[in-house]
């Protein structure tokens, strides 16, 4: 299976730089009206057969014009729900931030027991996201984009993926509207294809730039 994991567009709370995953979130800005739109001519080359979003509303109204280009209906599934803040809800502090990054990165290392403060822990929301992901590969889809967020998807990939390790995922922020392209199957596991504008060769594991350089953390 040929798996696009879609970051949604931008929100206000994106710009206050804030760690807000609470249910329902924030509408996408003007900009992010534009970058969703901006989806279907981007991911023209890619024959989607499912679509899935978060029960975060920013997701399905970046996920729609996907939905209105491919016919598709929009599967909202709260398995790929942004991780969950927790007692750092809503803060945008240096503090809080490095505790939520490091804590969800320490999930990809495989520390799964660990807790986000007064939150999930690894082993919660990594099975979630795979739960969801296994849903998607019994419906025999080739192709499969799901509209997700840029902490679950960087924390997911590095778990999961047996090219992309815990560094690289920290290291490179994904984009509003960025994607990440993985193949494989649940029970086969996963490889990671490309990495926004970043291609990945198989011959080391390590991304390599072939166009505009992903933005770095």
């Amino acid at each position: 299976m040929r798996l696009l994991l879609i970051r949604h567009g931008q929100t206000p709370s994106n710009l206050k730089h804030l760690l807000d995953t609470a249910e329902p979130g924030p509408a996408l800005t003007p900009l992010g009206q534009q970058q969703a739109a901006a989806l279907p001519d981007a991911l023209a080359a890619e024959r989607i057969e499912a679509l899935y979003a978060s029960t975060l509303l920013r997701t399905q109204l970046t996920a729609a014009p996907l939905a209105a280009r491919t016919g598709l209906e929009v599967v909202v599934r709260a398995g790929i729900r942004e991780l969950a803040a927790g007692e750092l809800e809503m803060r945008g502090d240096d503090q809080a931030i490095e505790t939520y990054l490091t804590t969800a990165f320490a999930w990809s290392a495989g520390e799964t027991a660990r807790r986000m403060p007064g939150g999930e822990n690894g082993v919660e929301a990594l099975g979630r996201f795979d739960a969801v992901v296994e849903e998607a590969a019994r419906t025999g889809a080739g192709t499969v984009a799901m509209v997700s967020h840029g902490a679950v998807i960087r924390t997911w990939t590095a778990a999961r993926a047996d090219n992309v390790d815990v560094a690289f995922a920290a290291a490179h922020e994904l984009r509003n509207t960025g994607v990440v392209i993985l193949s494989g199957a649940p029970e086969k596991g996963w490889r990671v294809l490309r990495w926004e504008d970043r291609s990945v060769g198989p011959e080391d594991g390590g991304p390599h730039a072939s166009g505009p350089a992903g933005e770095p953390l």
